[in-house]
């Protein structure tokens, strides 16, 4: 069923490969909580986001495995879940509506059977096949960096302030000390090639911080979150809400806020798949076999997401952490499905692996002295550096020596981390390719629907001006 052989893998590789992904995107379930249950955020119930979380997580990446056969897992989105939190639902408070959270659930829905149906019909999966070599190489290489610069962020190697970013040092740093520990492993086990090198950093790394004091093991290993019937309660009212806005005089802001939703999630989950797909050696002649699938099934996860009580359900980018420890089916992510499932029952182990030490540290900002408390996850910061490496290497595919390609490439590489976001890097990429082609008098080197989206791009962004919106 899943052409193990064929791809060059193993049943052992491959469950190594989802529980290494598993651990890498597990972080998600505490993000949520922040930001979807805190009072200032959506302010919806902490227990029913990590069950929508989970569950979620668990549908969508068991359905990717079964439907499309690609070791990718899925989760609700980083970017998303901050629009959906700090512009969406703020918005809706403006509009004059009792529910909020509610409606905003309802538009991710809305959203998500969007998807579905441009996949059934060919269009999502047409606009993966139409991005040309260059982009897809910047893309691949623009992830990659975008998963280094969260494990430096993650393993507190570097930090904003003073310029762009800085180090802040080892003094009082057990994050740092933590991460290089973990890198120093995995890369030791990567150069002796011992199988699961990235999982056994992971874990060695949990230990280490356990026995050193910085994470606390819980005295129960089971606990229920509670909470699941109040966010799908609200769901479900949240149409109704919804329909008031549309007969509104807001309903062309409800119209712009669909089409934002819509293109977030567009474009990050294709940038993810070609990515992913990249690394792992899935991608025939430039196109992603069983393409609709697969974005079939991101846009199901959202839409179940939205149901239980969750933002945006789209593929991650972590995936490739399983792909660096050998994972090339969709058995990987069915084992991290399953594991997203059972985090349900554990969240006490969830939070002692993933939630990650609290750092106070004292930060020279503009020649001034600031103390600052953050939380850093050094556990699985170490495993993001290394494959944000590993995925560089697809930028030797890109013709440096024809500026119509290369500058696109290199922008669309570049964005993606700069702006923390792939849609942002990708839109970067669509605009300056079809630029290039058509001041160069090769523009049908340039595909129409890079043209047609390089043009919505920009209505996009003119739209966030208009309205306010950042990103």
């Amino acid at each position: 069923m899943f052409q193990i052989r064929q791809r060059g893998s193993t049943v052992w590789r491959e469950v190594l490969g989802g529980c290494t992904t598993f651990m890498a995107m597990s972080y998600i379930i505490f993000v949520q909580i922040g930001v979807l249950g805190s009072p200032h955020g959506a302010n919806m119930d902490p227990g029913g986001v990590m069950i929508a979380t989970c569950l979620a997580a668990a549908f969508a990446s068991i359905l990717m495995g079964v439907l499309a056969n690609y070791p990718i897992a899925l989760a609700p989105g980083m970017g998303q879940n901050f629009f959906f939190a700090f512009m969406l639902v703020p918005a809706i408070a403006r509009w004059g509506l009792d529910l909020k959270w509610e409606v905003a659930l309802a538009m991710t829905a809305v959203a998500g059977l969007v998807f579905l149906l441009l996949s059934f019909v060919g269009f999502r999966s047409y606009i993966a096949d139409a991005i040309p070599g260059a982009l897809k190489n910047g893309i691949a290489a623009g992830i990659g960096l975008f998963i280094a610069v969260i494990g430096f962020s993650d393993g507190n190697l570097a930090v904003s302030g003073g310029g762009l970013v800085t180090f802040p040092g080892f003094q009082g740093n057990p994050a740092a000390l933590l991460t290089l520990l973990g890198l120093g492993i995995m890369l030791f086990l990567l150069a002796i090639r011992m199988p699961g090198a990235i999982l056994i950093g992971i874990i060695v790394n949990a230990v280490a911080a356990g026995l050193l004091g910085y994470v606390e093991w819980p005295e129960k290993l089971i606990q229920w979150p509670g909470g699941a019937l109040y966010t799908m309660k609200g769901f479900l009212k949240g149409f109704g809400g919804l329909g008031q806005a549309l007969w509104s005089k807001n309903v062309l802001e409800v119209l712009v806020f669909l089409f934002i939703l819509l293109f977030m999630d567009l474009f990050d989950t294709i940038g993810t798949l070609v990515g992913v797909a990249n690394r792992a050696g899935l991608m025939k002649d430039g196109k992603l076999p069983k393409g609709e699938r697969a974005l079939a099934a991101d846009a199901a996860g959202t839409v179940v997401g939205a149901a239980l009580g969750t933002s945006t359900v789209t593929s991650y980018i972590e995936s490739v952490a399983g792909v660096a420890a050998g994972a090339r089916t969709g058995l990987a992510a069915i084992v991290a499905g399953l594991l997203m499932g059972v985090a349900v029952f554990f969240r006490p182990v969830a939070i002692a692996i993933g939630g990650g030490i609290e750092v106070t540290q004292t930060l020279i900002i503009e020649g001034k002295p600031l103390v600052v408390t953050a939380h850093k996850f050094p556990m699985v910061a170490p495993a993001l550096i290394l494959v944000g490496s590993m995925m560089m290497r697809v930028m030797k595919n890109i013709d440096w020596d024809d500026v119509t390609e290369s500058l696109p490439a290199f922008l669309t590489m570049v964005t993606i981390p700069l702006a923390y976001s792939i849609s942002a890097g990708i839109a970067m990429g669509f605009v300056t390719y079809a630029f290039a082609k058509i001041v160069s008098g090769r523009f049908r080197q340039c595909p129409i629907v890079v043209t047609v989206f390089a043009v919505l791009f920009v209505v996009q962004y003119v739209l966030k001006a208009v309205y306010g919106l950042a990103g």
